[in-house]
């Protein structure tokens, strides 16, 4: 079949690349693209489980109150941080 197919700059630029990396001419570079995303129309992938990362519990807080920036520095670096 034959019919005339125009472009967008970036689609162009993407199947160059592709034609010159496989060593395609571009009638087949255009079939090959156009067969893989039909594929993928027709029938799309299915969708993956999203990931979860498991949580762990990392105890309590050690300190008491931290809202005292002045206490806490205290607590972790002892009285000689002033």
């Amino acid at each position: 079949m034959r019919t005339t197919l125009t472009l967008d700059d970036d689609v162009a630029v993407l199947l160059d690349r592709y034609r010159r990396a496989k060593g395609l001419g571009l009638k087949e570079a255009v079939n090959i693209a156009l067969r893989q995303g039909l594929q993928e129309v027709i029938v799309p992938s299915k969708a993956r489980k999203p990931y979860r990362t498991p949580s762990t519990s990392l105890g309590g807080c050690l300190l008491p109150n931290l809202d005292n920036i002045s206490e806490v520095l205290a607590i972790a670096e002892g009285d000689a941080f002033k």
